[in-house]
């Protein structure tokens, strides 16, 4: 049976659009394959700290030869690593921050790009691992900053998420963005703000 991995990355709770539209594809998803599972990774919630030079030291020493105190460093990594390899597919709420993805988002890749486990150098040549994989990306953003507007340049989260990804071997990838959500932090409504992104979602699997 399929496996979903189920990834937020917003710290705001239910307040978080990105979270919302996560949450209505895993329901949609569930209903689609009831006898699937899915595997929640909640960022803000996950002890994630900066990759440091033990960290790197212990990635690069083949497992056999790992110390007690490499194996530990890897530990969390080992985990985050193995939701990866265990899941058929990926959804992910990534909000902008900034313009890139949050920190939690970054220090997430960089515990899970893994040489020997998720990419590997062939002949020279970086090979990603993570093939016959797909994933889904609901971004939000606070401004617009689609193709037709002029902040479109601002834009380094959807092109991040589609290099880091494709690195690692994922290339069936979609990607569904909310823009101009700060307009909610001005009294805009919050339903009728999210009822075309959720139509947008429960049309994947109409169709599917």
């Amino acid at each position: 049976m399929p496996t979903l991995l189920h990834l937020d990355s917003s710290p705001t709770g239910d307040h978080s659009v990105s979270r919302a539209l996560t949450a209505e594809f895993v329901k949609n998803w569930k209903a689609a394959n009831p006898g699937g599972t899915v595997i929640t990774r909640d960022l803000p919630t996950t002890p994630l700290s900066p990759v440091d030079g033990q960290w790197i030291g212990a990635a690069y020493t083949p497992a056999e030869n790992r110390t007690a105190e490499q194996k530990q460093a890897l530990a969390l990594s080992d985990t985050l690593t193995s939701e990866l390899l265990s899941a058929d597919e990926y959804v992910l709420g990534v909000p902008m921050w900034n313009f890139g993805v949050p920190g939690t988002f970054k220090l997430w890749i960089d515990q899970i790009a893994r040489v020997g486990v998720t990419f590997a150098y062939v002949d020279g040549k970086p090979q990603g691992l993570l093939n016959g994989k797909k994933a889904r990306f609901f971004i939000a953003t606070g401004g617009e900053y689609s193709g037709a507007s002029p902040f479109a340049a601002y834009n380094f989260v959807e092109p991040y998420l589609r290099s880091v990804f494709g690195f690692l071997g994922v290339v069936d990838v979609a990607f569904q963005t909310a823009g101009g959500a700060a307009a909610l932090n001005y009294g805009a409504d919050r339903a009728a703000f999210l009822a075309p992104q959720l139509a947008a979602i429960q049309a994947i699997f109409a169709t599917a």
